[in-house]
This record gives structure tokens, sequence and C-alpha cells, in this order.
């Protein structure tokens, strides 16, 4: 029995059909490496080929990339391509984000100062005029300029200042209607180029230094080798008359504005010896009996600072347009002094009394 089961398994397994695996091969194995090799051969040799047509050829070959195997447009300029990509991507992304408004720009004050017609309380208030000191520092003859107290600091009405600025401008502008003589002085840091720019639209003079004692009480000896010219209604200088100036005495300014009263008490105190106007910004601090025509403000503050010599500057400017206009039709806005034209060396004098009014100014 049991040889006839195995017989059985055994004959069924000889009488299937062996079926052999058919393997194809439809190609021998590849050699990557090989390849490469070859690749690299072709393009060196491309690229030897590229330079010697370069050489001897006028117009350049363009070169083949090595990724690609394409040529290359050598004339295309990488720089206006990514330029072209930036403008673009501007022009996508111009109407995203918030809108810039108008900002604060501190050069604005000291190249284009606001006329006097255009003082207003919110320009001095962004300029900080109103803050004042500590109220354990202040002077009880500022009480009338005072609004209150804010956090132990004294807050300066800006209505007064507003009006004491305007009035200061008027005096400006009168005195350099006038002819009159104009110096600026402001000796703190931060405060030479608005007093430069203003002495030079009023046409006066400026300092920002130290002051010299007894620049006006004792100006001969100080200031007696300082040079002066005379000027005719046009402020253009006249010359031949050197030699009579030396004999007169030292020029002096008509009106005086400091910025900075306290550091320049010795100056107010000479111009008050000698009856020359003043005009001063006056903190809490100060005493607004030092100057003529005080501007209750802030002194410490630039922006402040800036903003009055600018203002004063411009109405300074609009006084000697004024005078010049009047010029022009032939009216003179001050008394003239008068000098005599002596004739130079080499010229005969002719019959009469030659004699020429002019105004005289100098600068130191």
């Amino acid at each position: 029995m049991i040889i006839r089961q195995t017989i059985i398994r055994h004959g069924r397994r000889i009488a299937t059909p062996r079926r052999l695996p058919c393997i194809r091969s439809f190609a021998s194995e590849v050699d990557i490496e090989a390849i490469e090799a070859s690749l690299d051969r072709s393009l060196k040799e491309t690229h030897s080929i590229e330079s010697l047509l370069q050489n001897e050829s006028s117009e350049p070959v363009p070169p083949i990339e090595d990724t690609t195997h394409t040529t290359l447009d050598y004339r295309k300029d990488q720089v206006a391509e990514d330029f072209d990509s930036i403008r673009r991507q501007r022009s996508l992304t111009s109407r995203l984000g918030t809108a810039i408004t108008p900002h604060y720009t501190p050069q604005a004050l000291l190249a284009h100062p606001p006329a006097p017609s255009e003082i207003s309380l919110p320009l001095l208030l962004a300029s900080q005029s109103h803050l004042g000191h500590s109220t354990s520092l202040w002077n009880p003859l500022n009480s009338r300029y005072i609004f209150g107290i804010r956090s132990g600091i004294h807050i300066i009405s800006l209505d007064i200042t507003a009006a004491h600025l305007r009035r200061a401008c008027r005096v400006v502008s009168g005195v350099t209607e006038r002819g009159g003589l104009v110096l600026f002085v402001g000796t703190r840091k931060g405060q030479d180029r608005c007093v430069v720019n203003a002495a030079k639209w009023a046409g006066g003079c400026h300092l920002f230094e130290r002051w010299t004692p007894g620049s006006i009480t004792n100006g001969h000896q100080i200031l007696g080798r300082c040079r002066m010219q005379v000027v005719d209604e046009f402020d253009r200088p006249i010359p031949g008359l050197e030699n009579q100036l030396r004999e007169r005495p030292v020029l002096k300014p008509d009106l005086v504005v400091c910025l900075n009263p306290l550091e320049n008490w010795v100056m107010l105190h000479e111009c008050g010896l000698h009856g020359i106007p003043t005009v001063g910004i006056i903190d809490t601090d100060a005493n607004p009996t030092w100057v003529t025509y005080p501007i209750p403000a802030n002194d410490d503050s630039l922006r402040c600072v800036q903003l009055v010599a600018g203002v004063l500057g411009k109405a300074g400017e609009e006084g000697l347009k004024r005078r010049r206009e009047k010029a022009k039709r032939g009216e003179v806005t001050y008394q003239p002094e008068k000098f005599e034209l002596k004739p130079q060396e080499g010229e005969m004098k002719t019959g009469g009394d030659e004699e020429a009014i002019h105004h005289a100014g100098g600068s130191g």
C-alpha cells in the first residue's frame, strides 16, 4: 500500500513536464564609469575646439553649458535680468503693506524755515517749545508766561510764545528795513548752523563761539583791527573810503538776537549799558528782564531754537527785500552818512566838492 502511494506520487511528478525558466538577455551589463569617462573626454575636446576657434575667428564663439549641452548667449546681461526681475517683484508687491505718511525731517527747519506768517500753535507744540524746567528751578518773574504744571515741570503757554515771537519778528524786520545791523548769537552745541543761516538771510552777523567780554564796552581795543566797509543802499561795497574809516569808532550792532541768554549774560549787560535792544529765548529758569524783547520758549530743545532762529532770519530777509525795493524807486529808509570821495593818486580833482551820500556798514 505504501509502495503504491509512493509510485503514484512520483509518477505524477514524472508525468508533469518540467518548465525551465526562460531568461532572455537583451543586452550586456552597462558600464557607467566608461560612459562618464567618454563624456568627459568629449567635453574636453569640445572646449579645446572652442578655444581654437575663438583665437582664430574675429567673432567669439558661444560657449556650451556642461549640464544641458546647449549654447549660452554670451550677450545676455545678468545684471539687467536681475534688475528686470526686481522691477517685476516690486510691481507685484507695491500695493502690499501700509502707506508711508509724511514724517519729521530735522534738516527742514535749517534749510526751509517757516515764514513769520506761518507761525502756529501746532508748529510750536511739535518743536517742544512748551516744555520748561522743574518747578524748583523757576524764576518768579516768569509766572505770567507759565500755563501750568505737569509731572513737576512748568508748561509754557504757547499763546504767549506765539505772540512774543510775532512781535520779535516785527522788530527784526523793522531793523533790517531801516538798514540796521542784526547780530545773531548762539554759543551752545548744535546752534552754529541755525545761527549762520539766520544771519545770512537777514544780512547781519553771527557768533557761535564764546563772547569776548568787552567787545562793546571796550570795542576800540578788541575790535579795533576789524575791517569795515562802506555800502550803498543796495548793500554794494564802495571802494576808496578805507582811509576815512580808520578814524571812526568801532561798528556796533543795532539789534542782538541771543538764543541762550544764561551763558551770555555778560553780552546782554554790555548791550544794556550802550542802549542796544536785545531779543532772547527765555526759559522758566531765566530772568526775562535781561532782554528787551523776551520770547518764552524752551531754550534746551535744539528743534525749538532752530525754529525761532529760522523765523527771525526770514523776518529779517523780508525787511531786507522791502528796503531794496524802495531803493529801486529812489526811497532811502535810513539816514545816510556823508563821506568825501578823495581822488586817488594820479587823478586830477575837478572843480567843486565831490560828496557821496552812502550808508556806512561793516563786519568784523
